[in-house]
């Protein structure tokens, strides 16, 4: 299945990514840097063609089948596109964006693999080409994940001290101070 430090890391780095642009987008709350969280993985849902042979799905559908396109742009995108249709009105946007945020840190993280892993057609259907960059860690290294939750942990502390500096800042303006007297 998913190598646990490597699905741990999307999700972690997703989650540090939502949560440091809460500063800037107050729009973005808890609950919706879960969301880019979920994003992280969108990619590894080609994973499920262990769990789903793509025999069983082309036999029920009556055509042919591949789950290798969800670890692509354009099988993301259609997946975000589906899922921000399951949420009201209101919330599509922000589950969206942030849907494709964790997915496109998670294309960023694969990226950095040492290839041949590095490897893959992550930009059809633009293009059939390979992409290869030079490796920096592989999926099977235990480092990465130790890291991602201190960056993780780091965002969420630098997110929390903004958030209490806003509220501090908040209340001296709403408080008048007492009167000398």
């Amino acid at each position: 299945m998913i190598d646990v430090a490597d699905g741990l890391t999307h999700v972690l780095v997703a989650y540090a990514l939502a949560t440091l642009l809460s500063i800037r987008y107050p729009w973005i709350t808890a609950r919706l840097a879960t969301v880019a969280m979920v994003g992280g993985m969108l990619p590894d849902l080609n994973r499920l063609k262990w769990v789903v042979p793509p025999e069983t799905i082309e036999a029920a559908l009556g055509a042919s089948f591949s789950w290798r396109p969800m670890h692509s742009i354009g099988g993301v995108a259609v997946v975000i596109c589906i899922a921000s249709l399951t949420v009201r009105a209101e919330y599509r946007r922000a589950v969206a964006l942030l849907l494709a945020l964790g997915a496109l840190s998670h294309f960023i993280l694969d990226l950095l693999l040492v290839p041949p892993a590095g490897t893959y057609q992550f930009l059809w259907p633009l293009t059939d080409a390979d992409v290869v960059f030079p490796g920096f860690y592989s999926s099977r290294d235990r480092w990465v994940a130790p890291v991602s939750i201190l960056l993780a942990l780091a965002a969420r502390s630098v997110a929390r001290r903004h958030s209490r500096s806003r509220s501090l800042e908040r209340e001296s303006h709403e408080s008048p101070m007492p009167a000398d007297g």
